[in-house]
């Protein structure tokens, strides 16, 4: 075990993390006693760990701690090797959220952002996003993707003005495409095409133009019945492996989100989480 290294290294990643509320610290980054309340661990016994000195900890406190911590894969096994454990092997399951695309989204307080998955399932909403769009992590079955719920659900256009809906139902079927080819185990997003294609008419017109775009930067408007309509820039950030994407909100005008009455959460009216089996570019850009 590697005190004096994983001592500094502790510190330094504790200090990268980004509290969720903007307080004023005298240091940056998350306190030790926040750190220790994420890893269930003692504040103790974290302490000492940055004060190089403690028992060396066990692989389960490890993991524990570079959860709390956020740490990328990389960041993980350099933190088992400074303890002296083997990395583990892990292969991250479809709703494990990237830790670094987590670590970005959670900086972000002035945009709506969220993480999704190739077939548009929203992992992660930060508050703005989920000011705006309401929650869209509690559907379940082929209703998880945002794909399959703008063909099939129209309630879930009607945030957004009509003006955009032929665009976006062009944009959402070449994404599909491009899913399908990501997904390591295609199963689902076959499944989903079949669904799709036999449930819209729409999406069978489109899906017969074989068009394949895998979305990188892309263009969206809301009708809030506060704020008016709002504008925005789209800008994707893809996950190492390529199979999560962080999507990014800026309004096209500059306006800041936080001076606008935005505060309720879909305050829209739109479609609440079905919990069956079954946006715009909020739902997978």
């Amino acid at each position: 075990m590697n005190r004096e290294e994983l001592a500094d290294f502790l510190r330094h990643r504790r200090g990268a993390l980004v509290p969720a509320h903007h307080t004023a610290r005298r240091t940056r980054g998350f306190r030790r006693e926040e750190v220790a309340e994420r890893a269930y661990i003692s504040v103790d016994y974290y302490t000492r760990l940055e004060q190089r000195r403690g028992p060396r900890p066990s692989p389960e406190v490890a993991s524990a701690l570079s959860r709390a911590l956020e740490l990328t894969i990389d960041e993980r096994d350099h933190l088992f090797r400074l303890i002296g454990h083997n990395p583990p092997q892990h292969t991250p399951g479809p709703d494990d959220v990237d830790p670094g695309l987590r670590r970005v989204l959670h900086a972000l307080d002035g945009h709506p952002a969220l993480i999704v998955s190739n077939l548009a399932h929203t992992l992660l909403q930060n508050p703005l996003g989920l000011e705006l769009f309401g929650d869209q992590t509690g559907y379940t079955g082929l209703d998880r993707s945002g794909y399959f719920r703008w063909f099939t659900m129209p309630q879930e256009r009607r945030i957004y003005p009509e003006d955009i809906h032929a665009a976006q139902s062009v944009t959402y079927a070449a994404s599909v495409r491009a899913a399908a080819d990501l997904e390591p185990d295609p199963a689902e997003a076959q499944h989903m095409i079949a669904t799709l294609l036999a449930r819209s008419a729409e999406f069978r017109r489109l899906w017969d133009n074989h068009e394949v775009r895998l979305c990188r930067r892309e263009t969206t408007s809301l009708l809030h019945p506060k704020a008016g309509r709002l504008d925005f820039d789209c800008e994707v950030v893809f996950s190492h492996d390529r199979r999560q994407r962080l999507l990014v909100f800026t309004p096209r005008d500059g306006t800041d989100l936080r001076d606008l009455p935005i505060a309720s959460r879909a305050p829209w009216g739109g479609s609440e989480p079905s919990r069956s089996e079954g946006s715009q570019t909020a739902s997978g850009a």
